[in-house]
């Protein structure tokens, strides 16, 4: 297939790509430019697999995932620093996340091309500044890729794509920069209230054109060719914006505890709460309530009414005159939802009640309810496959 490669990759890098494919290449192809960005294309038989660098790598990962696997909630994504050292890290937790169940095949191969394409785009803008480095690495292979995609049908794609961006007068624009309103009170006047709106919502210099395109559902070219005019006016100017970070801290996984003479009900309870990626105590013994209580200070406390030789009335009121536990919120169980129930439940400082038996949906929905954290129920443990380092 001919290249069409005017004003894009230089012949150098070009015949590197090529030279890829015509031995099988097996390995990573490491890439700098003269401004410092560095990216890096992953080859199993002579075929890009997979591509990592570039401005913006957590945000280009979490915007393929909200993208591409609406199932998810990416703000819900366990991801800690220390992984993001791993190499290709990203692809690690797409590999993850499938193995767990949580995203099908296609939408892997998706996120997968998406990746490759929006890097391949970036190298062809940042060539213009010329190339520093580039080196094949055979030490590190990416194992039973999921996409073999042909790489010169990727390039002549992405030479398409560029074409089609300077014609626009985009060149010297990458989509990785953010918009940010500077003159609102003149756009005012001449927009209508809702694109205002829009412009005074999303135009704040913290998302890119790409994080737009994706808000929006439309292409990142159709986004950046509306706001052009407004832009080359000085009512919205284009600037830098940092990559996300990644939290430092471990995320804290609540733990709730059940105080119900029924083992069974415990029994239950545990399967509900654990497979939700909660953790969980169960208390049988009135004697232990108070002692495991404080010591292992649970953050939501289903407590049944019917304890022997003391009522649930009665010790919701000693829980809460322990000051480690006093703001805990407390779940009645009960065999009754009367009227009396919920009036006594009230006074006797509990948050809340549920009746047995008890069901998984609504024993969860009073977990998010009383639960002011980001819970596991709804978090994807995306670390839970092995991943060699």
């Amino acid at each position: 297939m001919a290249l069409h490669t005017e004003l894009t990759i230089p012949d150098t890098l070009l015949n590197e790509f090529k030279t890829c494919t015509r031995l099988n290449y097996n390995g990573k192809l490491e890439i700098e430019t003269s401004t410092g960005h560095n990216f890096s294309f992953y080859y199993r038989l002579g075929r890009i697999v997979w591509a990592s660098g570039g401005a913006h790598p957590l945000r280009r990962w979490k915007r393929n995932i909200t993208q591409y696997c609406p199932q998810i909630n990416v703000d819900t994504i366990q991801l800690q620093i220390n992984n993001q050292s791993v190499e290709h890290w990203d692809y690690q937790v797409l590999e993850a996340l499938y193995k767990n169940e949580k995203i099908k095949r296609e939408q892997e191969v998706q996120i997968i091309n998406s990746t490759i394409g929006e890097l391949l785009f970036d190298l062809t803008q940042q060539t213009s500044c010329n190339i520093s480095s580039c080196q094949r690495n055979k030490e590190i292979i990416l194992e039973a890729p999921v996409s073999l995609s042909s790489t010169a049908m990727s390039l002549e794609h992405i030479f398409q794509s560029w074409r089609s961006w300077t014609a626009a007068g985009l060149a010297k624009f990458s989509p990785d920069l953010a918009p940010l309103l500077k003159q609102p009170e003149q756009l005012q006047h001449i927009v209508n209230p809702a694109v205002y709106d829009n412009f005074f919502k999303l135009m704040k210099g913290k998302y890119t054109l790409r994080d737009l395109a994706t808000k929006a559902k439309q292409d990142v070219l159709a986004i950046s060719r509306f706001l052009l005019p407004y832009i080359s006016r000085g009512f919205v100017e284009l600037v830098k914006v940092d990559d996300f970070r990644l939290s430092t801290q471990p995320a804290k996984t609540p733990l709730i505890a059940c105080i119900d003479n029924s083992p069974r009900v415990c029994w239950l309870m545990e399967q509900i709460i654990t497979h939700h990626g909660v953790n969980f105590v169960g208390i049988h013994n009135p004697l232990k309530i108070l002692p495991t209580l404080t010591e292992r200070k649970p953050d939501l406390i289903f407590l049944d009414l019917n304890m022997p030789a003391i009522n649930g009335y009665e010790i919701c009121a000693q829980i809460q005159s322990i000051p480690s536990l006093a703001k805990t919120p407390i779940v009645i169980l009960t065999d009754n939802d009367g009227l009396f129930n919920r009036i006594r439940t009230s006074l006797a400082g509990a948050n809340d009640f549920i009746t047995k038996p008890v069901v998984a949906d609504k024993v969860m929905d009073l977990v998010h309810k009383h639960l002011h954290v980001k819970l596991p129920s709804s978090t994807v443990s995306v670390w839970e496959a092995p991943i060699a380092a």
